[in-house]
C-alpha cells in the first residue's frame, strides 16, 4: 500500500506542500483546495492527510471508493453522488470537500507535496498489506 507520511518535528507550517497540491490538482493556489492539510494547533503542526486506511470504502453507498493496484483508495468521480459521507466518516478527518469542486477529496500519494516540501517532512512509503 503507497501512503504519504510525516514527520510533525520538522514541520515549519509554511503551507508549501498545500500550495503546491492546490496548484496541482486544483489549477490555484488555495489551501482550501489542498489534499493535504496544515494547520497551527497552539503553536504546533497538526497534518491531516489520507492514510489510505479504507474505511470509506465501506461507507459509501454509491460504490465511488475503490482501491487501485498501488492500494491507494481513489474516487471514481463518474459513480460519486457527493452525499459526504466519506467526508464525515473518515478518522482521520482527510477527506474534504469544497463547493469549488464537484465531488469529495483526498490525497492519493501523488508525491507532489513530498517535492515542495522544503524541510524534508514528507515521504511516499510503500508497505506490504497483511
Amino acid at each position: 500500500m503507497k501512503f504519504l507520511k510525516y514527520r510533525l518535528d520538522r514541520c515549519t507550517m509554511c503551507g508549501s506542500c498545500m500550495a503546491a497540491c492546490s496548484k496541482a490538482w486544483a489549477k490555484k493556489d488555495d489551501p482550501a483546495l489542498s489534499r493535504i492539510s496544515v494547520n497551527n494547533v497552539t503553536g504546533l503542526p497538526d497534518i491531516k492527510v489520507c492514510n489510505q486506511c479504507g474505511g470509506c470504502i465501506a461507507v459509501c453507498s454509491s460504490m465511488a471508493l475503490e482501491r487501485d493496484k498501488n492500494g491507494v483508495v481513489q474516487i471514481r468521480r463518474d459513480r460519486c453522488t457527493s452525499c459526504l459521507i466519506c467526508v464525515e466518516f473518515c478518522p482521520s478527518a482527510s477527506m474534504f470537500f469544497s463547493s469549488d469542486i464537484p465531488s469529495p477529496f483526498k490525497c492519493v500519494a501523488c508525491g507532489i507535496c513530498v517535492k515542495a516540501c522544503p524541510q524534508d517532512v514528507l515521504s511516499i512509503v510503500e508497505e506490504k498489506e497483511a
